[in-house]
Formats: structure tokens, C-alpha cells, sequence
């Protein structure tokens, strides 16, 4: 009807995205994390509720929580990744997801270098070693390793892969790549099988969606191929990477180094990784510029605001394409 306004659910606090869902005049925005009785408020708004926002903090938005909506049309989801979704089951049951892609792709890249110089450059160490007077009394920091001599497999090799490549290429750092299948567009060797490009490159960056298809990729086996003067950079989810198998690969030196931005139950890092001091950790900073976070919060909210004023979503997902691929 004109003039009716889209009800909006909103499962996490995040100012941004709440001050545009609350100031956009169609929609109509509803507060869970605001309710004393998180259960009875749902069941008093899910007759209307048509748009859900989450940022993933409030846990999985599945088959179970969608279903509650009778008139659920769309989740609005902040980040590029967005394995919190289930976007498969909303796919079949008429839902469009989004998320929010390039607007923090040059962000996550610039990152994905900072931890890939200082894990290999031990420029964090070599900060803390200054700072604690050493300088002075125990002389210059002992040598490092270097980028120079190194080849990049980039695991996935998607808008931000190609970003960080293109970097790479500046740096004149030779890279390649491993996914499920070629791009033609690319001038980088594909790998079709992760551990040969393993055993053929010195550093691997991660940079795939994590979820289900992806859980536990780099393995032990992936990182004995990688080998004793391999480092492992990871950007992309915890869950990509065998968390156990990592920890026993940097004790027992079968890989050299690893630059860890994703952790399997953030914001828990496992104290075996703490201890290490020759590796580098990052409390997930990839896209966490006031700049870039600002874009992506915005995202979010045009997505809901496209949808509702009738002109499709802005970013839809790969399980949820728009138009719907049966009406192409």
C-alpha cells in the first residue's frame, strides 16, 4: 500500500546503521537488542517484520530465526563475508541477502600488505625491541627475512585478492593464485590444486569467503607443503585455516611464519598463538578504518532503502542473485 512503511529488524546495535534505518522516512525500525524479552518481542512484531539487518554479532541468522518471519523479504547483512547467513535456505525460500562488498576492498588490501611486511619484516618486534631499551645496550635487530626473494599464492582470488595482487605487482613481487576455477582476465598462473601451489610459493594469503565449502582448507597437509620457510597469511575467516593444525605447524617449525588477522572463536585467540613471538596478530582490524566503516554501515541501510522503495537490492549474494535467475 502507498504510504506503508517497511517494518525493519535490527539484531545488533551499530549506530551508524541504526541512525540511517531510523531516519530513512519508509522504513519502520525495531530494536531486539532493546527488548527485556527477546523471544515475546519477535513473536509480537514477525507478522510485519519484511527486513532484517544484522552485523553478526547477535549469532546465526538461519533457516530457524528466518522462518519466524512470515513476510521476510530481505537480510541486509554487514561485512563482505557473511557465513552468519544462511543464504542458501533463503535463497530457497524467496529471501535476497546482501552484503557489503567494494567499499572495503582497498581497506582489507592495504591491511593484507601491513601484515604480510610486518610478519615477514618482524617490524612489530622490531618496535618492541626498541621501546624496551635493547637498542642501545644489545645493538641493531638481528636481520630479517624479505619479501624480495618470496612468491604469493593468493587463496581466492576474488575483488580483494585482485586488489591485493595488483599490489604485489607494484611492489614487483611475483604472484599467483589458487580457486575453483580460472579467471580469464587475470595475468597470474592459476593453481588448480592448493597444496601444488603451496609446495611452489614461499608465502600464502588467504583471502576466501569463509562457510562450510571452505572450513579447514589450509590443512596440515596444505601447510607441509608450504614448507619450513613458508608463511601463512591469513585475511579471510578463522575457520578457513585448521587452527590446531597451524598452532602444531609454528611449534614444530614446519612452517616459518604466520600473519593472523582471523581467529575460529573471536575474540578469543588461543593462548599457544599469544605466546609465540614470531608471528604477528591482528584483532581483526582488515576493514576497521573510520573511512571504511562508515561506507560499509551505509551499505547496509541502502540495501534495506532500495529494497523497500521497490528498485531491488544493491548488493545482492551469489545464492540470492537479483533479478531471481528463474525469472531471467
Amino acid at each position: 500500500m502507498a504510504g506503508e512503511k517497511t517494518d525493519v529488524l535490527m539484531l545488533e546495535p551499530k549506530p551508524i546503521i541504526e541512525e540511517g534505518l531510523e531516519s530513512a522516512p519508509a522504513l519502520k525500525l525495531h530494536r531486539l537488542w532493546a527488548a527485556a524479552d527477546h523471544d515475546a518481542f519477535v513473536s509480537s512484531i514477525a507478522p510485519n517484520v519484511r527486513a532484517i539487518a544484522s552485523t553478526g554479532g547477535h549469532g546465526p541468522v538461519d533457516g530457524v530465526l528466518m522462518s519466524k518471519f512470515p513476510k521476510l523479504e530481505i537480510v541486509s547483512s554487514f561485512g563482505v563475508g557473511y557465513d552468519h547467513v544462511d543464504a542458501k535456505w533463503a535463497g530457497a525460500h524467496g529471501i535476497v541477502v546482501t552484503n557489503t562488498p567494494d567499499v572495503l576492498t582497498e581497506e582489507v588490501a592495504d591491511t593484507a600488505l601491513g601484515l604480510l611486511l610486518c610478519t615477514v619484516r618482524h617490524l612489530p618486534q622490531a618496535e618492541r625491541y626498541l621501546r624496551a631499551g635493547k637498542w642501545p645496550v644489545e645493538g641493531d635487530y638481528p636481520l630479517t627475512q624479505s619479501v624480495r626473494d618470496r612468491t604469493v599464492g593468493i587463496v581466492g582470488l576474488g575483488r580483494i585478492g585482485k586488489a591485493i595482487a595488483r599490489r604485489l605487482d607494484a611492489m614487483k613481487v611475483p604472484a599467483v593464485y589458487h580457486s575453483r576455477r580460472p579467471q580469464a582476465d587475470v595475468p597470474y598462473r592459476h593453481y588448480p590444486s592448493l597444496i601444488e601451489m603451496a609446495r611452489d610459493t614461499d608465502v600464502l594469503m588467504v583471502i576466501t569467503p569463509g562457510g562450510a565449502a571452505t572450513r579447514n582448507l589450509v590443512d596440515a597437509k596444505v601447510l607441509a607443503a608450504l614448507g619450513a620457510n613458508g608463511i601463512l597469511i591469513n585475511m579471510a575467516r578463522g575457520s578457513v585455516v585448521d587452527q590446531a593444525a597451524l598452532i602444531e605447524a609454528l611449534q614444530k617449525k614446519t612452517i616459518l611464519s604466520a600473519g593472523l588477522d582471523v581467529f575460529v572463536s573471536e575474540p578469543q585467540v588461543p593462548a599457544e598463538l599469544i605466546a609465540m613471538d614470531h608471528i604477528v596478530l591482528f584483532p581483526h582490524v582488515g576493514s576497521g578504518s573510520i573511512h571504511t566503516r562508515r561506507a560499509m554501515d551505509q551499505l547496509v541501510v541502502d540495501n534495506i532503502v532500495s529494497w523497500a522503495a521497490g528498485k531491488g537490492p544493491l548488493t545482492p549474494v551469489a545464492e540470492t542473485p537479483w533479478p531471481p535467475k528463474q525469472a531471467q
